[in-house]
């Protein structure tokens, strides 16, 4: 659970060895949920933490049955996707969570 996924991709891929041994490296993002609140998010969180590996693989492969990494897509969105600044109107981006497994 983050609020900037492409920082914590960042943070993971300079130091692939902090929570995962040399064989469990996260090397690849391939599945990934937005959630507007952290209370939310941390059931969500919770719950997904519950399922076995072929449980997660089910969830994963209907939106991406290929494992193709995200990661080139979010950083491409994230140069894209910018938005007007309108003063008095609170942004949107504040407030969302993202969830990775």
């Amino acid at each position: 659970m983050c609020t900037d996924l492409l920082k914590t991709l960042k943070f993971y891929g300079e130091m692939p060895t902090l929570f995962f041994d040399s064989a469990q490296q996260l090397n690849r993002l391939v599945y990934f949920e937005e959630i507007n609140t952290e209370e939310q998010a941390m059931e969500r969180f919770k719950m997904v933490s519950t399922y076995t590996r072929p449980q997660k693989e089910k969830m994963i492969r209907p939106v991406n049955p290929d494992w193709v990494d995200l990661t080139a897509g979010l950083k491409y969105e994230s140069g894209v996707r910018v938005r007007p600044a309108i003063y008095g109107r609170p942004s949107i981006q504040a407030v969302r969570r993202a969830v990775t497994f």
